[in-house]
């Protein structure tokens, strides 16, 4: 009996040993610059980066060149960093990204400095990221569903894929779906394919049309002035011998470095993403980075309880009822305190909270779709 009482024990011991963890992003980013305007921003511990995208004076072509005096003028993202953050160590190849729009669409440049120029995948929708490559993501209206994501190569071989939701909400990506009339240029400084000598890097330049992004956007397309968007970009770097025509390195891993870090490596948590906020000024690379508005605070706090929700489902499978269960607290910011109100249902659960002095309540499904809800109108 008592060998049967210790298999039993040793049994449960396993169990909890090898119980399922749900990936919650383990870093919470300040950027100096908040610290410093910002103070009573730390409280929340959710700043993300930022930039505005200026709309254009003039016609910009597409070439890959950026010589228009609105690129000029327009300023860098910060330099890339590891996709984890600032306890990675930082990229040893810098990358930087500017933005502007037009009446036709969103326009994205990126810089990679790049010694050793290569690429090999030249099948549209192949998996680019095999490849050294450039990444784009974007989510309109900041649902976390319904997002859009490009990826290219040094050839300019393209990889574009709709998400409908997150892989951890179980769906799978719509890879048939193919973006129509993007323009886009690539600009090689050095030989591709050819290790033999050394490069400098590469640049891209895109359009993304408004009449394709308008399609699932939910939000104005172009956009209004002020209106923000999410948005993060990636670069995948790999290990490579150069002796033996840039054959990836065995059993190493590739880099992953990003605009916005998210904290693990997974560009799919498009709640870790940073902003883009449209302004119909003209372009400057003096523009100060816009401050959060509080309501992304809120989105944060209900993703929070998301990911508590997907824990205690493994833990218990089923979901929680109350704070008390998750273990969680109140919505605090500042001097205001929002309870949440937490349902189940047949489909899983919905929070809501209610902020009566902002006019809306926000409220999370158990598949991490936010919802916007005003008190004059109703959005998703």
């Amino acid at each position: 009996m008592l060998r049967v009482i210790l298999c039993l024990i040793a049994l449960l011991g396993l169990n909890m040993l090898i119980a399922e963890t749900f990936p919650v992003p383990k870093l919470t980013y300040t950027p100096s610059s908040y610290r410093k305007a910002k103070p009573e921003l730390n409280q929340t511990c959710f700043v993300p980066l930022s930039y505005t995208a200026h709309k254009a004076t003039s016609p910009i072509f597409i070439d890959g060149c950026l010589c228009e005096n609105d690129w000029q003028n327009a300023a860098w993202t910060d330099d890339f960093m590891d996709i984890e953050g600032s306890a990675k160590p930082a990229p040893y190849l810098r990358t930087r990204v500017k933005m502007l729009y037009d009446d036709l669409g969103l326009l994205i440049a990126a810089e990679l400095e790049e010694p050793h120029l290569w690429a090999k995948l030249k099948e549209r929708d192949a998996v680019i990221f095999y490849d050294n490559d450039f990444e784009v993501f974007i989510d309109p209206d900041g649902d976390s569903h319904e997002y859009y994501e490009l990826e290219f190569n040094a050839l300019g071989t393209l990889w574009d894929l709709f998400l409908i939701k997150p892989y951890r909400d179980e769906h799978s990506p719509l890879n048939a779906w193919d973006i129509k009339d993007i323009q886009y240029q690539i600009s090689l400084d050095g030989t591709l394919n050819d290790p033999s000598d050394t490069d400098s890097g590469w640049t891209i330049e895109m359009r993304i049309p408004w009449k394709v992004l308008s399609e699932r956007a939910n939000m104005p397309t172009p956009p209004t002035d002020g209106d923000y968007w999410r948005i993060n970009f990636s670069r995948v770097q790999w290990e490579t011998d150069k002796d033996k025509d840039y054959e990836k390195i065995p059993n190493t891993p590739e880099h992953n470095w990003v605009w916005t870090p998210q904290g693990l490596i997974n560009m799919h948590y498009p709640e870790r993403w940073g902003y883009v906020f449209f302004s119909t000024s003209a372009p400057s690379p003096n523009t100060d980075n816009p401050v959060i508005p509080e309501l992304e605070y809120q989105k944060d706090y209900l993703r929070n309880l998301y990911y508590m929700q997907k824990q205690y489902f493994m833990d218990h499978g089923k979901y929680a009822k109350t704070l008390a269960q998750l273990k969680a607290r109140t919505y605090v910011h500042g001097a205001k305190k929002l309870k949440p109100k937490i349902e189940r249902n047949s489909q899983g659960y919905l929070i809501t909270i209610d902020d009566k002095n902002g006019g809306y309540n926000l409220s999370i499904r158990s598949d991490g779709r936010l919802t916007y809800k005003s008190a004059t109108a109703s959005s998703k």
